[in-house]
């Protein structure tokens, strides 16, 4: 308590010592300032109102300095959003070909540059329909097209079937409208074969019967990122008054905002499908009976939004959907290509691996810095950035081969123990020679290397070295744990063949 009182005193005189300092510049800066100004009086006005100028200049370069170092800097930047040039056909197929010849399967990207040249072919609109189970998506559907019991094609799912129908609206436009498969409001919304048919398509539309769940929120966030026209129907609309249904499409709106997308009004629109509802009929007896009745559809609101989307001349379809349909391939090139640089790594690792254990077996000792340093890793760590489109500098490839290299030391005691164990896995060995153990040792670091690389270049794209050789010592127990029965098998392999 006394220190207390004895910090508080000190603070109090040097808050007293302060103020007086700051009085004694204020009035020393004063007096300067009035003699100065007095000075100014006696000579020409030009020097006068000059030194006033620069005075001026002086304190608005003070106030921009204290304003870009302090308060701006302070602020978080904002961040530019990124730009995304579209792909062009050119472009798209300029990268197929590439990753054709480089041995990638892109059957599956072409496939789609193919579908979207036979439905460019056939010149005819496609609207996609979403919705939960219950809505009465397909209802809807048959109102537009009463003739819709028959498909004109069905596409398997893996939630269900995908179906087309052809119909002609008012102007005489030859549309096709596909039904995907409802989901039920559950956490996985949407599947990816839903997804894809919403890129194809030229126009989509998204049925509810009144304000969006949860899930129907998530489906309609997915489908506004697309990029595409968009229509909310809000089906069974006869349940709910003129100003209720007023009330939800504000509501919709507002919904369609919070998620960052656009939508005008008249894209959101009331309709009923029809269909058959149960009825109570009272008899002259007073008894009761439940009949069914066919309700009359009601939506020409929905044809009116429909064919005003079509006659959108700034909402160009075609180019739209092309290029949805382009990123589409993009992505299922990306994705043949991550497949085809998995499966090549795990044999440029398998057979540098094969070729460290048999260096191994011939060495009397493991040699760690043979491991890292040698023409075997070297060569490895190569081919790997070469395969995920990285080029390192020798620089980088020096660091991170010496960086490893200090690593493998700690790592050899466990993956000798690991080896052994591995080792006496196998039937009929017997005693498990010093050898063998060396080179499996010297394969389980080798596999761990090379896992520990593909995991860096498929996170950063280039070799980073300190956060490669980290990597490397972080899961190298995980690697050798996974490995041992395999670089086992391989040192067994070569122990044979050389006996």
């Amino acid at each position: 308590m006394k220190l207390d009182k004895f910090i508080r005193t000190v603070l109090g005189l040097l808050i007293v010592v302060v103020f007086f300092i700051a009085i004694g510049a204020l009035l020393f800066f004063t007096q300067t300032a009035l003699n100065v100004w007095d000075r100014l009086l006696e000579g020409p006005w030009i020097l006068r109102w000059g030194y006033v100028g620069a005075m001026i200049g002086l304190v608005v370069l003070a106030i921009y300095l204290i304003w870009l170092l302090l308060i701006r800097r302070g602020k978080p930047a904002r961040t530019k959003s990124a730009t995304v040039t579209p792909l062009t056909r050119d472009e798209i197929e300029s990268r197929l070909r590439d990753a054709e010849a480089a041995g990638v399967d892109v059957s599956d990207a072409q496939q789609e540059l193919r579908e979207l040249a036979a439905r460019q072919a056939a010149g005819v609109i496609h609207l996609c329909f979403f919705g939960e189970i219950s809505t009465g998506k397909s209802s809807l559907i048959k109102a537009l097209v009463p003739e819709a019991d028959v498909a004109i094609d069905v596409v398997g799912g893996s939630t269900g079937d995908v179906r087309h129908y052809r119909w002609r609206n008012s102007e005489g436009i030859e549309i096709l409208l596909t039904d995907v498969p409802g989901t039920g409001g559950h956490e996985e919304g949407l599947d990816e074969m839903a997804l894809q048919e919403a890129r194809r398509a030229h126009v989509v539309l998204f049925v509810c019967d009144g304000d969006l769940t949860r899930a129907e929120s998530r489906d309609v966030g997915h489908l506004l990122a697309l990029g595409k026209p968009l229509v909310l129907v809000i089906n069974k609309a006869d349940r709910f008054t003129v100003e209720e249904q007023a009330a939800i499409m504000q509501t919709l709106l507002r919904r369609v905002d919070d998620m960052g997308g656009s939508l005008e009004r008249d894209k959101i629109v009331a309709v009923s499908a029809g269909g058959e509802m149960d009825v109570v009929q009272r008899g002259d007896d007073g008894s009761e009976s439940v009949v069914r009745r066919k309700r009359s559809a009601d939506i020409g609101v929905l044809v009116v939004a429909i064919n005003r989307v079509l006659e959108d001349e700034s909402q160009p379809l075609d180019v739209r959907r092309d290029r949805a349909v382009f990123r589409l391939a993009a992505e299922k090139l990306a994705e043949a290509e991550a497949k085809y640089r998995a499966q090549r790594s795990e044999q440029i690792i398998r057979n540098s691996t094969r070729k460290a254990v048999i260096g191994a077996l011939a060495a009397v000792s493991p040699g760690t810095d043979v491991i890292i340093q040698g023409y075997i890793g070297t060569t490895m760590t190569k081919e790997l950035c070469k395969l995920y489109g990285a080029a390192p500098r020798d620089l980088y490839l020096d660091v991170f081969l010496y960086q490893s290299q200090s690593r493998v030391g700690k790592a050899v005691p466990l993956t000798r123990a690991v080896a052994g164990n591995g080792l006496k896995a196998f039937p009929g060995i017997g005693t498990v020679a010093g050898g063998l153990v060396h080179a499996v040792a010297y394969g389980l670091i080798f596999d761990a290397l090379g896992r520990s690389l593909v995991l860096t270049l498929e996170r950063h794209g280039q070799l980073v070295p300190e956060e490669a050789a980290k990597e490397f010592e972080e899961g190298i127990s995980e690697h050798i744990e996974a490995g041992v029965r395999r670089v086992a098998r391989v040192a067994l392999e070569e122990k044979t063949d050389a006996g």
